[in-house]
This record gives structure tokens, sequence and C-alpha cells, in this order.
């Protein structure tokens, strides 16, 4: 697997235990639906929400902001895999899509945990 794969990988699993420690209880991860799939899916602290969760893991913001890689096409493929989860899995809860962004290395780095940052058009 290519370094950056392992990093994407190490940036969700600094995501799912974030979540973990706020209250989220993960569902999934990794699910996919065709060729798109879901970074993490989760319930909301209080259990009315299902929380579908992009993750963008950056060593820093020299290049791009991690946030605006989620652009229309990235966002339309969410949708979709989302729907599809909704329908695989029978969910009659609220749904709702957010960002977290891991911008650095190790310990040291950031985890920025945007609510409600993406809304169908």
């Amino acid at each position: 697997m290519a370094a950056h794969n392992d990093y994407g990988k190490w940036g969700e699993q600094k995501a799912a235990d974030f979540l973990a420690a706020e209250g989220y209880s993960i569902c999934h991860r990794n699910w996919k639906s065709g060729h798109r799939d879901l970074d993490i899916v989760a319930l909301s602290p209080d259990g009315n929400l299902l929380v579908i969760v992009e993750v963008k893991t950056r060593a820093n913001k020299d290049v791009t902001e991690p946030v605006t890689a989620v652009d229309r096409r990235k966002s339309r493929n969410l949708f979709n895999a989302a729907n599809a989860y909704v329908r695989s899995f029978d969910v009659k809860r609220g749904l709702r899509f957010d960002i977290i962004t891991v911008i650095g290395r190790g310990d040291t780095a950031q985890i920025e945990h945007i609510e409600d940052a993406i809304r169908p058009y």
C-alpha cells in the first residue's frame, strides 16, 4: 500500500477515535457502495442522527485546505453512497454530513470537526 494510503488510514483512525471520545457510536468505517465509499458512519451522541463523516488528512495546509477537497463531485458521490447505505440498512433516523480534517502527524495532529458541513444541492 502506498504511503499516502497509510497516512489516510491513520487520519481516519484519528477521526474515529475523536468521534468515539465525543460520544459518537461508530457503525461502519470505509463502507462501500460500488466504487463509492463512506469513510465513517456513526450515530450522534444522543442517537437521533446518523452522521456520515468525510475525513480529509493532510500533512499541512500549505497546498490546500483539506475541507476544499470536498467539492461538488465528491459531495454527489457521498450523497449517492449515503442513499445506498440508508436503503441497505433501512435507516429511519435523520441524516447529517460532517467533515473531519486531520492536519499534521503523530500526537501533534490538529483535528477539526465541522458538523453539517455538506448539504444536498
